[in-house]
């Protein structure tokens, strides 16, 4: 089950997601993942990342960011988004944003 997050009350509902992870797809169509502190300001992310990543989200600027429930049991947030290019760094304009149950929940 998805929850959508009204983008204008994602900096809310990120506070208590502290770190997430980064999701690029490579030349091979295979997924890489970085984990990133949240750093979102002014409705970018804007995220440090190594030569791979960047090269990713260049070539395939439609990412993804996940941020874990804490515990297991809590909802990650999930969001989708355009990625461009800056420097050492990428940042990371959300489209979308739902929170998602996890699989394991019995409720």
């Amino acid at each position: 089950m998805s929850i959508p997050v009204d983008l204008t009350d994602l900096a809310t509902s990120l506070a208590n997601y502290p770190w997430g992870y980064f999701i690029t797809v490579g030349e091979q169509q295979v997924a890489h993942s970085l984990a990133v502190p949240t750093d979102y300001r002014d409705g970018v992310f804007h995220l440090q990342a190594g030569r791979g990543s960047r090269a990713n989200a260049a070539a395939r600027p439609q990412v993804s960011m996940v941020f874990p429930g804490a515990d297991g049991t809590a909802y990650s947030l999930v969001i989708d988004g355009t990625a461009s290019v800056a420097d050492d760094g990428v940042q990371f304009a959300p489209s979308n944003a739902v929170l998602h149950r996890p699989a394991l929940r019995n409720d």
